[in-house]
């Protein structure tokens, strides 16, 4: 176990360092290449896939392949096919079938090795009897660092409106493949006697929605995931927008859209430090609270501004996204951890990922596309398209405000002692409603 944090920090670097390549820049690159009204696929099918696939690989990782060896094994895939969307766009007259496809079947084994990547840290930090709250969130630090690295790398080597960024991702993939396998060894779950069908599939982190508590909070991780890949898949291109108008054709933000957006990235690595100081001294529905709002913030502020005299508006768009994406993706993760076994760590880390990037992100990027192709792409380029933008953006400001009212009254734990695991499920035969159990929280 020696040096295991520095190894995590590696660990994680890869992980979104693979998806930093390509996730705020590849809106312009398809929008350049005349599948602009299409972008919403190709982010919402992250959710798609995250509907199933994470649950699936974490039942895998949880009864039948070790964590670390599963964590290698999609990322290996993920990086083969990302190479073959690459391959396929060099050759131009680019088809959004094939492109579409290709890029469906790296993400589908991409998505799982983020929940797969946090149960790997887990057990490892687990095994060398270092608290998951206090030491996680500052390794899970440079997987931010990771991914501004490679967003930059993209932007400065000119990438961001090219297929070069798959190339970029999906050879980062590769390396991370083989790193996995030098990580600590997970266990396997054995069971004794007879199981049921649930038991045997791993299932039992469904039983999670019987508690209240539990099911109000993953269903408003669902309700917030809706907003997490609107300006990933749509700042890239809206910020790129301005260049149609002359006053700012030659601005710096416009030509270095992806730059300017690694701020947000930069915002990320303060505040993971400061998630584990705000869920002890203020519980995780604060916490929540406080991501739900900054949403109203990040896309409000990308209403007001430009990348001219408006660029300070961006630019606090930027400074909260910090809390608006790592006191929801983090502190949600930390929080499931905390309140549930070992036995089904990486399955409850997949259905977290299941109502967040899964069914949230899906519906919500369709949806933001829609608005979108009728306010912006319906319209003329330059300052017409530029309002419509502005109009989207509070759109999305209010759908996070109501969600964050309606949180604020139905959500009830606001547990301050977070960094005491208080296990729901605390062995494979235990029920939700036994003593000792979910009902008792």
């Amino acid at each position: 176990m020696k040096n295991i944090k520095l190894r995590l920090i590696v660990l994680n670097f890869l992980e979104f360092a693979v998806w930093g390549a390509y996730l705020t820049s590849l809106g312009s690159y398809l929008a350049k290449n005349g599948l602009a009204s299409q972008i919403g696929w190709f982010y919402a099918v992250q959710g798609f896939v995250s509907i199933f696939m994470p649950a699936l690989i974490g039942i895998i990782a949880d009864r039948w392949i070790q964590a670390q060896r599963m964590l290698s094994i999609c990322h290996g895939l993920a990086g083969c096919f990302m190479l073959g969307a690459w391959s396929y766009a060099t050759g131009g007259n680019i088809s959004f079938g094939p492109l579409f496809t290709l890029y469906t079947l790296s993400v589908a084994f991409f998505m799982p090795t983020i929940g797969l990547a946090n149960s790997v840290a887990y057990n490892a930090l687990g095994k060398a009897g270092l608290d998951t709250v206090k030491h996680f969130p500052p390794i899970r630090v440079f997987g931010t660092i990771g991914f501004i690295v490679a967003m930059l790398f993209v932007n400065f080597t000119g990438f961001q409106n090219t297929c070069a960024q798959l190339l970029t991702s999906g050879l980062l993939s590769l390396v991370l493949s083989a790193y996995a396998l030098s990580m600590p060894a997970c266990e396997i779950v054995k069971t004794q006697g007879k199981k049921t069908v649930s038991e045997a599939l791993g299932l039992n982190a469904f039983k999670l929605f019987k508690n209240q508590k539990m099911a109000l909070f993953f269903v408003f991780s669902m309700f917030l995931g809706v907003s997490l890949q609107i300006t990933n898949g749509f700042a890239n291109p809206f910020i790129q927008s301005f260049g149609s108008v002359a006053e700012f054709a030659d601005n710096w933000g416009v030509k270095n859209a992806n730059a300017l957006i690694s701020l947000s990235q930069i915002s990320e690595t303060l505040c993971i430090l400061l998630i584990p100081f705000f869920l002890k001294r203020f519980g995780i529905k604060t916490v929540m609270c406080m991501s739900m709002f900054a949403w109203v913030m990040r896309f409000g502020f990308f209403g007001i501004g430009n990348p001219g005299d408006g660029v300070i508006w961006f630019i606090l768009s930027m400074i909260v996204y910090g809390v608006a994406f790592d006191f929801f993706n983090v502190s949600g993760s930390l929080y499931v951890d905390l309140k549930v076994n070992q036995s089904m760590r990486s399955s409850a880390q997949g259905l977290f990922m299941v109502m967040t990037n899964g069914i949230g992100a899906s519906v919500g990027t369709l949806c933001a596309q829609a608005v979108i192709n009728h306010y912006v792409y319906s319209q003329p380029e330059g300052l017409d398209q530029i309002a419509g933008w502005s109009t989207s953006w509070y759109i999305f400001a209010g759908y996070a405000f109501v969600i964050g009212i309606l949180f604020l009254l139905l959500f009830r734990d606001n547990d301050k002692n977070t960094g005491n695991k208080k296990e729901i499920v605390t062995s494979e035969s235990d029920t939700l409603d036994a003593p000792g159990g979910m009902s008792e929280l």
